[in-house]
């Protein structure tokens, strides 16, 4: 029992003679900065800051101009669409009168024929007689 306790005293001191020290290794202590290099480094984070905000205006500008050029073009076609739209509509609209008047000058033939069919049929003689 004893040689027990001894190997668990051995392997604990080992453990903590190997393990610790390089577990202090591990941490890394930061350097120092004073007052003025914490004031430089705000100063260009605030110049980055003031680019980045430039950047993003110029970028929204340049969208917007997209944007406008591109509502532009989509009133142009769309003005286009109902331009053609009212033409083919006015085709439409004219040969249908046309159709009514042609119907209407066909009737009013047909009805002349058939008077002029009948007074044809009223004046010939009978079939017999010829």
């Amino acid at each position: 029992m004893c040689h027990k306790v001894v190997f668990a005293i051995v392997m604990t001191f080992m453990i903590a003679v190997l393990i610790i020290p390089s577990l202090l290794f591990a941490l890394e202590t930061a350097p120092r900065i004073n007052d003025r290099e914490i004031v430089e480094r705000l100063t260009k984070l605030e110049e980055g800051q003031k680019n980045l905000e430039k950047r993003f205006d110029d970028l929204r500008s340049e969208m917007n101009s997209r944007f406008n050029t591109l509502q532009w073009m989509l009133g142009l076609f769309i003005t286009i669409a109902l331009v053609i739209l009212g033409f083919v509509l006015r085709m439409q609209w004219q040969m249908h009168r046309r159709q009514t008047r042609i119907e209407t000058i066909l009737e009013t033939h047909k009805d002349e024929i058939a008077f002029l069919k009948g007074l044809i049929e009223k004046l010939l003689p009978p079939k017999g007689v010829l």
